[in-house]
């Protein structure tokens, strides 16, 4: 289960140490945006030492490679895939073929970013038994639709939506795109819930304050928790008599219901 997944830029030697010790479910070390041409390949040198080093431990990591096209993918590419991650994050994926172009059998995720890949998003989900993941990128999706950033994201909405039915349509995970502003705390919070209420799995972060909230928001609730126990044994009880159906404080409970209360257990587990 990752509910964070927070992006260290490659660059950064201090920072790569500080994230031995930071919570998040997840790390993605960034040789993209987080990183000038010229730094680049030293970044790609360190960022693969440390995940070749098992520095983070049995924590999920992954690599962000350069998008494809750029004078450096090839070499990023090629040098995360040896260093051996928990996954590869390739950004600018908008079509199944570029993740079928993807060699080896590294778990691949896959950033979704602009309008052509959110309405491709179906087709790049299934596009190989390795995609594990996709990623959405907020910050260029809006600007590629020439949308204002405003609070509760009504100009992404349809974006969201597609991008979510993409992933569930292909049985895989999705994680939401950032929140930029790291000193807003409320806002931050209030975009990891509207996440979580739409069905992302968990959400990307760009400073370390963020992880903590965002655990705590995409972690199922003591209440969740309890009513998704009484569900599963009013399920069973009904079943033992012979019936189809069960009712919890007043409510037809029925498969579908049964589903999503062992989903929010194991959630609660993991």
């Amino acid at each position: 289960m990752i509910r964070s997944a927070l992006y260290m830029p490659g660059a950064n030697e201090r920072a790569l140490e500080k994230a031995k010790s930071i919570p998040a479910d997840a790390l993605i070390l960034d040789l993209e945006d987080a990183v000038a041409p010229d730094a680049k390949p030293a970044a790609r040198e360190r960022v693969c030492a440390l995940v070749a080093d098992r520095a983070y431990g049995e924590r999920t990591v992954a690599i962000r490679v350069n998008a494809p096209g750029t004078p450096w993918h090839e070499a990023d590419l090629q040098a995360a895939l040896e260093a051996g991650p928990s996954a590869v994050l390739v950004p600018k994926v908008e079509s199944p073929q570029t993740v079928r172009d993807i060699p080896g059998e590294t778990p691949i995720w896959a950033m979704l970013e602009t309008p052509t890949a959110v309405l491709c998003s179906a087709q790049i989900a299934a596009a190989d038994e390795r995609l594990t993941m996709l990623v959405l990128g907020t910050n260029d999706l809006a600007n590629e639709l020439h949308a204002e950033s405003v609070p509760g994201r009504a100009p992404l909405l349809t974006g969201i939506g597609l991008a979510l039915l993409g992933a569930r349509a292909a049985g895989k995970l999705i994680l939401d795109g950032v929140y930029n502003d790291v000193k807003d705390a409320a806002g931050f919070e209030a975009e990891c819930l509207q996440g979580r209420q739409f069905g992302f799995d968990g959400k990307t972060l760009i400073h370390p304050s963020q992880v903590e909230p965002c655990n705590r928001v995409f972690s199922p609730s003591a209440e969740q928790i309890a009513e998704s126990q009484e569900i599963l044994a009013a399920w069973e009880e009904a079943t033992a008599d012979g019936r189809g159906v069960a009712t919890v404080r007043g409510r037809l409970v029925e498969n579908l219901h049964v589903e999503n209360a062992k989903r929010i257990l194991a959630r609660a587990k993991a």
